[in-house]
């Protein structure tokens, strides 16, 4: 099967962010569409939090465009990188649980 288009964004004003952790996010969302047409794109944003309420505090936010409706997953963690596996994870959980409902609609 071929791959289709996909719109993928990854925005962070972290400075030193591993450039690993961007192909990481877009190839797990990738994977996402495998066997599937109703992902057309992702968006994920990383912010760092850290003030004199929230030391060392980083928040991630993934949004999956999926027909028919969207869904987005925020995780705050205490490394950049822990935000994005924890956002990624539970995107890729309620996409899994709005086919599986989708799945018994059609039935």
């Amino acid at each position: 099967m071929a791959t289709k288009d996909f719109d993928f964004e990854f925005y962070s004003e972290i400075p030193n962010l591993d450039a690993a952790l961007i192909t990481e996010a877009e190839s797990q969302l990738r994977e996402l569409m495998v066997g599937h047409t109703d992902i057309i794109g992702a968006s994920v944003a990383v912010e760092e939090l850290t003030g004199d309420s929230t030391p060392h505090r980083y928040e991630a936010r993934v949004l999956v465009y999926v027909r028919p409706d969207n869904v987005v997953a925020v995780e705050k963690e205490e490394t950049a990188e822990l935000a994005v596996k924890g956002a990624l994870d539970a995107a890729e959980r309620q996409i899994r649980e709005l086919r599986d409902k989708l799945r018994e609609q059609s039935r």
